[in-house]
């Protein structure tokens, strides 16, 4: 019973942990920094984005802890 809750619990992290990375504003130049101009505007985190970055940690550490967890076998 425990082992069905944190493998959704892990799933439902895993997916939140994709759409929080998506929402992030990129900061690299990569392809669209050939033809973007003026990008320095951007260089300081805003709060919005520092609390983005923090929930994003706070779900990435659950996932790898619950998959630590699960593929160690400890609650069987």
């Amino acid at each position: 019973m425990t082992t069905t809750i944190l493998s959704w619990v892990w799933i439902a992290s895993g997916v939140l942990l994709m759409l929080l990375v998506l929402l992030h504003s990129p900061k690299g130049g990569g392809m669209g920094g050939i033809s973007a101009s003026g990008s320095s505007s951007f260089t300081s985190t805003s709060s919005a984005e520092a609390t983005l970055n923090r929930i994003t940690w706070i779900c990435l550490a659950v996932f790898l802890s619950l998959a630590v967890i699960l593929s160690a076998g400890w609650l069987s």
